[in-house]
């Protein structure tokens, strides 16, 4: 199964996230960017644009996505858990949410795997957006994730 399906199949199982609708648009087991699409029309607020809530989901989902994929590729089934984030919002937005998430600045994956390896533990920073339909960041998320052996 390749990391888009695979992740749907992840996402499909999470009855909150099953209800936002979110789907892979791109990204697989060694890409350097994982990006989530997901309706507006089941993410709406009262103003008809995306519902705040669906915006910080979306980008710690596309953060918790992308570690998955990577430890399910070294053949681990790790427990990937947000241990803490700060959200920006920039703009509303009125369009289909579309997140993309990637290792953040300074961040190593072969540093983070070996250290997982080692320890069976370890932390990994990942940096999110939600881009509009021109391409620019309504939102943003930095977040830090804990990596757990066993703990999935």
């Amino acid at each position: 199964m390749d990391g888009r399906n695979l992740l749907d199949g992840w996402l499909a199982a999470m009855p909150p996230v099953a209800a936002m609708q979110i789907r892979t648009l791109e990204g697989d087991t060694d890409a350097t960017v994982l990006r989530l699409r997901a309706p507006l029309s089941a993410n709406v607020n009262d103003k008809a644009c995306a519902f705040g809530g669906s915006l910080a989901s979306i980008m710690t989902l596309a953060g918790w996505g992308w570690l998955m994929l990577r430890l399910h590729a070294q053949g681990d089934a790790a427990g990937v858990y947000v241990a803490d984030s700060q959200v920006r919002y920039l703009a509303p937005l009125y369009d289909d949410l579309l997140a993309e998430a990637r290792l953040a600045d300074g961040q190593d994956w072969d540093t983070i795997a070996r250290l997982y390896a080692g320890r069976g533990r370890a932390r990994a920073t990942m940096s999110a957006r939600v881009l509009d339909a021109n391409g620019v960041a309504v939102a943003t998320l930095d977040a830090r994730f804990a990596l757990l052996r066993g703990g999935g």
